[in-house]
């Protein structure tokens, strides 16, 4: 299966990159990170059923990391990585009404 991240995903995947290598000082630590976020991201084209059933319907959740949630959803040959959340923070995230 193809994997594609959604801009969203990818502006999470930014953001994490830049809390560790950037505020943290730490550029080892933040690509260490990523690469287990890349590798958790194409296991899921060979294996798209391994996450568990997500929080929102429809989705499936993988933990790369005991600090990290990848939100992802399966369409057709597709795998879409949709979010990359640290598990402190809330999901889904309430929206302002």
């Amino acid at each position: 299966m193809k994997v594609v991240w959604a801009p969203e995903a990818i502006k999470d995947r930014e953001d994490i990159w830049d809390a560790i290598a950037v505020e943290a000082g730490n550029p080892r630590a933040a690509a260490r990170m990523d690469e287990l976020f890349g590798k958790a991201a194409a296991k899921l084209g060979d294996h798209p059923s391994i996450g568990r059933a997500g929080i929102l319907s429809g989705t499936r959740e993988v933990i790369p990391h005991e600090s990290y949630r990848l939100v992802y959803e399966v369409v057709g040959h597709t795998v879409w990585i949709l979010a990359l959340v640290h598990t402190s923070r809330q999901w889904p995230p309430v929206l302002d009404q």
